[in-house]
């Protein structure tokens, strides 16, 4: 298995004595995933995103893009990753093709001839100036230029946090269209479960800076059952949460029955309701 991205012990924090923002993180990303990354505010998913493009020094373990430590070889880091934010980094008086020109005179792999036959399969006139376009429009310009890099990783930090459900959607499938296309690794962050299945087909859920659960969704859900509280038993729950009318629900794991299968949403709101999650990790004092 190739490995795209992983963490070793990975640890950061922001204050010498302070809080960790993640903390003893372990894993590999396999080439070609796309990997939702869930938690709430605050998990570490941002930290653990600039680790990777070598933007936060770590101050524990290591951040790998496949082979390259960012923090000694940043440029063949950088190189290799397609970057959006979920803050809009588009400048407003700037129009379209005014950023393509810009991004391909400091990134030679930039492929502007795609980038301007994307845009205008969305129906945008390059010359259109960003501050005349929709939250929409915008992400879907920021991810062309993300795509257009021809970067075999993708970063999108909450990319879809401030769009609109209709537009969300049309976000990412036009996502994933592209990337089944070109092979590329994705991490996407999003808190945003429909968006996670829509687009995803592994998931890494994080609280506090602790990893919780790293799975295919497919063997996720295989492996839990989520049922109402008193129908326990003897059966240990992994934590139990409120269901969507207000009950009480265990998430258990186990081999589980097509029918018995938990949905990818009771899975993270079960990970997340652990006592591991809803604590934070203690000042290093």
């Amino acid at each position: 298995m190739e490995v795209a991205l992983a963490a070793d012990k990975l640890g950061r924090r922001y204050r010498r004595q302070g809080p960790w923002a993640v903390r003893d993180l372990s894993f590999t990303v396999p080439a070609g995933s796309v990997t939702a990354l869930v938690g709430p505010n605050g998990a570490g998913k941002s930290t653990l995103i600039r680790c990777w493009m070598g933007f936060e020094r770590p101050d524990a373990g290591t951040a790998l893009v496949g082979s390259i430590d960012p923090q000694r070889q940043r440029d063949r880091a950088i190189a290799s990753i397609g970057y959006v934010a979920q803050s809009n980094a588009l400048y407003r008086a700037w129009a379209i093709d005014d950023h393509f020109r810009w991004v391909a005179g400091y990134r030679s792999s930039f492929d502007r001839g795609y980038a301007i036959k994307r845009v205008e399969r969305l129906g945008l006139d390059l010359s259109r100036k960003v501050s005349e376009l929709s939250g929409g429009e915008k992400a879907q310009v920021a991810l062309t230029i993300a795509l257009s890099l021809r970067a075999p990783i993708l970063l999108l930090d909450e990319p879809t946090a401030s769009l609109d459900p209709l537009a969300r959607r049309e976000f990412l499938a036009i996502l994933v269209e592209d990337v089944r296309e070109s092979g590329a690794t994705v991490i996407l962050s999003s808190h945003v479960i429909t968006d996670i299945e829509q687009a995803c087909d592994s998931v890494i859920v994080l609280s506090h800076g602790r990893l919780l659960l790293h799975d295919t969704i497919e063997d996720a859900r295989d492996q839990h059952i989520a049922m109402p509280l008193a129908s326990l038993n003897m059966l240990a729950p992994i934590a139990t949460f409120a269901g969507p009318k207000g009950e009480p629900l265990a998430l258990v794991r186990a081999a589980a029955e097509p029918s018995q299968r938990a949905t990818l949403e009771e899975i993270v709101l079960g990970y997340l309701a652990t006592p591991t999650a809803r604590s934070p990790i203690p000042d290093a004092r």
